[in-house]
């Protein structure tokens, strides 16, 4: 059988898939507000953020290539089936009807819409517009052929190519230097800061949910088997790469945005201001169409992964049921606004990102332990508890009572880079070195029995 060759025009046009699945406004406003945030410190900033915001999802894209996974459960049913049920579960439900795919058109709706809608009607502009942005979505979603066609191919350039006017003009007419104020938080570990940062973009644990859809679309392009893993890992790069470079000079625009204004409340307040600034009223106007366009195709790559994955799980439920379920959940809760689902999303995230990085990490080296369950399940019970705890942290409520915040004083005290939000990296890697170091002992033990 004669393989395939990818040609450039293929390349570029999974890349774009997979660039546009995962590039919403959540990426485009989390930047700038870190560089405003970072000030004169943008650089380390930008360096951590770059971590969790690139290299994380590229090592997703590799993780779910090289083990030739469908899907999220085939790499963490290896911890236990039923381990690898709740997390797939976990996942979709995270980037999906709670939290990511709301944020979408809440986010579109708050740049793009509510600038233009008095104050005691947006709750009621609010609804229908999500009606009608899950609607459509989940209108073209219906074919899952039609991904690839309508994200790949049409939205994404033109996101790009309203996004690249923007930029344009904001580096060749600089609103001022980088030399800026730094706050809190950024004033020492701006590194460690910038990765945190870019767990809001759920790019990490995205990229493991949404390699399924990307898997249709290059199969769809005639690849087969070991060939779909090799053109997956070659568009993610490109991918990644053209995200880096986007990423880095949204920082800058934020950063040198504070020569003419002060730091915004949030990311998409500031790329208002920034727009507003070069382009006036038509400006506002141009930040709806981006952001739209942006969230809008997010939305679609979430819902037809959403779908594929849970009707892989639960074949007795359709895909257009699931695809039901997420569209309407997605609509109910992005009524509840931007500011509570952003809020309510951090919790989560500090609980599933250790999960899904020491997943990811042990994929990309299970040829040397051939995946053995022992090792997975050793690897990952050694970061529960700190994922809990870091979790726990971070949620408001209950971090400020007194048992909570004794508990997360002896935490901080005696687990390393604890207090840094990473209790959880020193176990994962001594359990890692433990976990493979007996593995190799024992089946070195065996082989040397049988001989």
């Amino acid at each position: 059988m004669v393989e395939k060759k990818l040609t450039w025009k293929q390349l570029v046009l999974v890349a774009s898939l997979i660039f546009g699945m995962f590039f919403g406004a959540g990426n485009l406003i989390f930047p700038i507000q870190l560089g405003q945030l970072s000030g004169g410190n943008w650089l380390p900033a930008t360096i951590g953020f770059l971590i969790t915001g690139t290299v994380v999802p590229f090592l997703a894209m590799m993780a779910v290539s090289l083990t030739n996974s469908q899907s999220v459960y085939d790499i963490a049913k290896l911890v236990a089936p039923w381990f690898g049920t709740v997390f797939l579960v976990a996942i979709h439900l995270t980037i999906g009807p709670f939290f990511g795919t709301p944020r979408t058109a809440a986010t579109a709706f708050s740049m793009g819409i509510a600038p233009f809608v008095p104050l005691r009607y947006q709750g009621v502009v609010m609804f229908v517009f999500s009606a009608v942005f899950f609607g459509v979505a989940y209108f073209l979603t219906v074919k899952e052929s039609g991904l690839l066609k309508w994200v790949g191919k049409y939205l994404n350039p033109l996101f790009l190519g309203l996004l690249l006017v923007v930029l344009v003009l904001s580096l060749v007419l600089p609103m001022g230097d980088t030399h800026q104020a730094v706050s809190a938080a950024y004033q020492s570990n701006a590194a460690f800061q910038g990765i945190l940062d870019g767990y809001n973009t759920m790019d990490g644990i995205a990229l493991l949910a949404l390699a399924v859809s990307v898997v249709y679309a290059v199969r769809g392009l005639g690849f087969q088997k070991q060939q779909v893993s090799k053109v997956l890992a070659k568009a993610g790069l490109l991918s990644i790469l053209a995200e880096a470079v986007l990423y880095a000079v949204l920082v800058l625009v934020g950063t040198t945005s504070l020569g003419l204004f002060k730091a915004s409340d949030n990311g998409g307040a500031a790329f208002a201001q920034i727009v507003s600034h070069y382009m006036g009223n038509f400006g506002t106007a141009l930040t709806g169409v981006i952001v739209t366009l942006a969230v809008f195709t997010t939305a679609m790559g979430l819902f037809v992964s959403f779908a594929q994955d849970l009707h892989r799980v639960f074949p007795k439920v359709s895909y257009l049921w699931w695809l039901r379920v997420i569209a309407f959940g997605s609509f109910v809760t992005a009524n509840a606004g931007l500011t509570n689902i952003v809020a309510w999303s951090v919790p989560v995230l500090m609980l599933l990102y250790p999960f899904a990085l020491v997943l990811i990490l042990l994929s990309l080296f299970s040829k040397y332990f051939k995946k053995s369950p022992v090792v997975y399940r050793f690897v990952v019970t050694s970061v529960t508890v700190p994922a809990f705890l870091d979790a726990l942290v971070a949620s408001s409520p209950l971090a400020t009572t007194s048992h909570v915040q004794s508990l997360v004083n002896g935490y901080h005290h005696f687990v390393p880079f604890a207090a840094l939000g990473f209790g959880w990296v020193v176990p994962a890697v001594v359990d890692t070195v433990l976990g493979v170091s007996g593995y190799l002992l024992t089946n070195s033990k065996r082989v040397t029995a049988l001989d």
